[in-house]
């Protein structure tokens, strides 16, 4: 893959494929322009990790559009990151799905990146992304290849409503049709299982006399169970419905790759922005002195954690290693012992909680943050973060 040279090209530029394989950068004027403008009203030269610190920092304080700008700008950043992890993936697991699918589908997740990621457990907004983006993808695969090895039929009775609403509502479904649909499916889901002949993943289109059967029961609930009033509907007319249902989950589960043309900005996102005055930004910027204190703390909690880990029994770090380094299922692990699953689970869940009794004993005494169940969580979702990350580029003695 080319590399990306220079602060404004980082920010600023998407990867293009080519087939499969990665193409050439296309820049995004607009977002050239605006690291352009933040570049020349820097006092100093700062790193790209500075400037994903900083642009995080504008998205979680600035209202539209700057929070959008900066979101924009964050996505420019994780291109590499992405790319890395879908090809990983795609290396080590099978998959019908080529690097750029998985890349489409990490890249369609950035807004969890945004959301999840606190700068005051990490800096490292990369190591962050990798380990969310390396999660996220793993079970899109997961539902993804269930989806693939099901029929229309099949699929529609493995749904759960949420995951249906889901796909309408992403397909661009109203309201009204939505609630319809979804009673339509339960009709199907009611009046036709499976059976010791019917497998559901083969499960094949429903016979007209059952066809007939959904539509009585759907138009005699329809009057109770829809808020706005609804005519009668045909066999015919649910069988469309249900067919794209079927559809929409699975367009929600295998996102298209949506690459900008060499002669096009990165979209009406981008190029209905105003103008965005970037001095008020700057002056509300992350200072280095803030930048330095947190790659101290980081240092002090790597050097923690790695302490930690080297004091705990041989097989315990050889099960850190396969699981988080050598990223083995807890199946594969329990084979390899010659144990049962649960057993590699619970040795896993103890050895969290080691780590985590650690890391906040840490954060107490460093950072003054008091456990409450939300800082837990966070240092629970940093605590993975940093064993994916420590497993995966270092080697423990």
């Amino acid at each position: 893959m080319p590399s990306r040279q220079g602060l404004v090209e980082i920010f600023s530029t998407f990867l293009q494929f080519n087939a499969d394989r990665p193409g050439r950068w296309i820049a995004d004027p607009r977002l050239q322009r605006s690291m352009q403008r933040c570049l020349e009203q820097s006092p100093q030269t700062e790193s790209a990790s500075f400037w994903a610190l900083y642009w995080h920092k504008v998205w979680q304080t600035q209202e539209v559009p700057s929070s959008q700008l900066a979101a924009a700008h964050i996505t420019a950043y994780l291109q590499e990151v992405c790319y890395w992890v879908a090809q990983r993936i795609s290396t080590n697991f099978a998959s019908q799905q080529s690097v750029a699918d998985l890349f489409q589908t990490a890249m369609a997740k950035v807004h969890r990146i945004l959301q999840g990621f606190n700068p005051q457990y990490s800096a490292n907004l990369k190591g962050y992304a990798e380990f969310v983006f390396s999660n996220l993808v793993k079970e899109s695969l997961r539902q993804s290849q269930e989806v693939d090895i099901c029929t229309d039929w099949g699929l529609l009775h493995k749904l759960g409503k949420k995951r249906l609403v889901e796909a309408l509502q992403n397909a661009g479904l109203s309201e009204k049709e939505v609630a319809a649909y979804v009673l339509a499916w339960k009709c199907f889901q009611e009046l036709y299982t499976p059976d010791a002949t019917r497998k559901t993943r083969k499960l094949s289109k429903p016979d007209p006399a059952t066809w007939q059967a959904i539509a009585k029961l759907y138009n005699a609930q329809r009057l109770s169970q829809l808020a706005a009033p609804s005519p009668e509907m045909p066999p015919e007319t649910l069988e469309k419905w249900l067919l794209t249902s079927a559809k929409a989950v699975r367009n929600l589960l295998y996102p298209k790759p949506i690459v900008p043309a060499a002669d096009q900005e990165m979209g009406d996102l981008i190029d209905n922005l105003p103008n965005v005055q970037q001095e008020s930004l700057l002056a509300e910027a992350i200072r280095q002195e803030e930048a330095t204190l947190r790659q101290t703390q980081q240092q002090q909690l790597t050097e923690l954690l790695t302490a930690t880990i080297a004091s705990l029994e041989p097989e315990a770090q050889t099960l850190l290693q396969a699981y988080y380094g050598a990223e083995q299922t807890q199946q594969q692990i329990a084979k390899q012992l010659g144990i049962q699953q649960f057993h590699v689970s619970r040795r896993l869940t103890r050895l969290r909680k080691t780590l985590l009794t650690t890391l906040g004993q840490w954060a107490k005494a460093t950072l003054h943050v008091s456990p409450t169940s939300d800082v837990i969580e966070g240092m629970s979702a940093v605590l993975e973060e940093w064993l994916a990350t420590h497993y995966r580029h270092s080697t423990l003695p």
